[in-house]
């Protein structure tokens, strides 16, 4: 005789597995809800918008509030470990999404806060099933670490570029044109060396330009030379995978051809497909 399901065991089924119709019209609800309550947010922040709906923009807010108040009470219900859930990340979020509607209203204009709701969204990688992508996203963040001393030697030498460069402009145009003190010299560096120009500072005088004019040129040399690193990098380890041995568990180690088990993970090797 089959075991009679208790209201909590289908809330859990429908809450937190994504395999069936119920906990996926489950989840696309939640998401098009924190969609829906973080654009009440936004247009709540536009004054003319503000002005003419005000209440009925605080009345959605206070709505989405109390659905999610009760969603985050009814998963620390449901959970098998309630204290793990609420100590997870997306059990902070959750937490987190709906708690400055309670605090605005002793200190008004924290409600703003509840933009953070869109990190909830993140939920569709587990509906989607996008968390397969998670290797190939390792194996960009294991690129960048083995690029990272390259990188820390590049930004070393635009800090101090920047320095000497930010110091020469306050000697050459001095307060009279803007560069009061060496730090607001560097700052004008910085902003030049990186394309942005801001234009709040500007030299004046031609040896000045002429300096400006070589730093902007570099500027965009200095662009392209951290994609390259990594990229060389990124090539480097795709080469390295191309071995006949790997993990599917860990596929940025490198093993010997003759290896039967993972060196980090224990895990049995498979034939990398030539």
């Amino acid at each position: 005789m089959a075991e009679k399901r208790t209201f909590r065991d289908i809330a859990r089924h429908i809450i937190f597995d994504s395999n069936t119709v119920p906990s996926k019209l489950f989840d696309l609800g939640l998401i098009g809800a924190i969609t829906l309550s973080v654009l009440v947010v936004m247009l709540d922040s536009v004054e003319p918008l503000h002005r003419a709906y005000g209440r009925e923009l605080l009345m959605l807010e206070w709505g989405f509030t109390l659905i999610f108040t009760v969603e985050y009470l009814l998963r620390l219900y449901v959970a098998s470990s309630r204290l793990r859930y609420a100590r997870s990340f997306f059990g902070i979020i959750d937490l987190l999404s709906i708690l400055p509607t309670y605090f605005s209203v002793f200190m008004p204009g924290t409600q703003y806060f509840l933009v953070m709701r869109f990190f909830r969204v993140l939920r569709i990688f587990r509906l989607l099933k996008l968390v397969t992508f998670v290797k190939e996203a390792d194996f960009v963040t294991a690129s960048i670490r083995a690029s990272g001393r390259k990188i820390m030697v590049f930004l070393f030498f635009v800090l101090v570029m920047v320095c000497i460069v930010g110091s020469l402009m306050y000697m050459i145009e001095g307060p009279e044109n803007g560069f009061r003190s060496i730090p607001e010299g560097i700052y004008w560096a910085i902003v030049t060396v990186t394309t942005v120009g801001y234009g709040d500072i500007s030299p004046q005088t031609v040896l000045g330009r002429f300096l400006a004019a070589i730093l902007m040129i570099v500027g965009y040399s200095i662009i392209a030379v951290p994609t390259g690193i990594v990229s060389a990098e990124m090539t480097s380890m795709q080469k390295k995978r191309g071995q006949k041995k790997f993990c599917p568990n860990c596929p940025i180690a490198l093993h010997d051809d003759d290896s039967i088990y993972c060196r980090y993970c224990g895990g049995l090797l498979v034939s990398s497909p030539r």
